[in-house]
């Protein structure tokens, strides 16, 4: 478990990402949330390193936004009718906006939060929706992102904020959201077959006796 200060010295002092934390903090399960901040971590440094523009005082308020609603749609207070992605990201949206936030700013978020599990899209779409995309296949050491940190970073990063079971948290937080979703069509909406969640369903449903990490993850 991340201690205070730990997340003190994480989270920007400006108010939106203030905002933007106290929101997360109140609605996510404690893994998912401190996966969200090594995401952050991750995103920061590596914008940094690339002189992205989402490295520069003015713009690591959305960096931080995208990083910490990222994960939203698979709490209970954001769990509706459309992908968990898509929840989370109208939930970034609704909060941006309400500090204030542009329209085109806040849609660079919903675009990056809703694209976060799209490979190969995420990545060309916007360089927001890029750092996203990496900094969360570099928490799950997908190998292709592992190029984009390096050892030390990791062991930097995940002491301060442990991995603890973020894997089974999350998947099974997804998936259980699409499996009691009532309706044929409404589970197609909740989770498409080809999506990342539509996928670790079907895993699920072939393998009920498995009470691990779901095996599609």
């Amino acid at each position: 478990m991340a201690t205070d200060s730990a997340t003190f010295s994480c989270v920007p002092a400006d108010k939106l990402s203030q905002s933007a934390y106290a929101y997360a903090a109140a609605n996510l399960h404690p893994a998912i949330l401190t996966h969200s901040l090594r995401v952050w971590l991750y995103a920061k440094a590596l914008s940094q390193r690339e002189g992205s523009e989402y490295g520069s005082f003015e713009r690591l308020p959305l960096l931080f936004a995208a990083c910490i609603f990222h994960d939203v749609g698979s709490c209970a207070a954001h769990n509706g009718s459309q992908r968990f992605e898509v929840e989370g990201g109208d939930a970034a949206t609704s909060h941006l906006r309400a500090h204030g936030v542009s329209d085109a700013d806040a849609h660079d978020v919903w675009v990056a939060i809703a694209l976060h599990t799209s490979p190969g899209i995420a990545e060309r779409i916007s360089p927001l929706a890029r750092l996203i995309r990496l900094a969360v296949t570099i928490d799950f050491k997908r190998p292709a992102a592992l190029r984009f940190t390096n050892r030390e970073e990791v062991e930097a990063i995940e002491t301060l904020f442990p991995r603890g079971d973020i894997e089974k948290v999350l998947g099974d937080a997804v998936v259980n959201q699409a499996l009691v979703t009532v309706g044929a069509e409404a589970r197609d909406i909740k989770a498409p077959a080809a999506s990342w969640v539509g996928v670790m369903v079907r895993s699920a449903r072939e393998n009920p006796e498995w009470h691990g990490v779901n095996k599609s993850f």
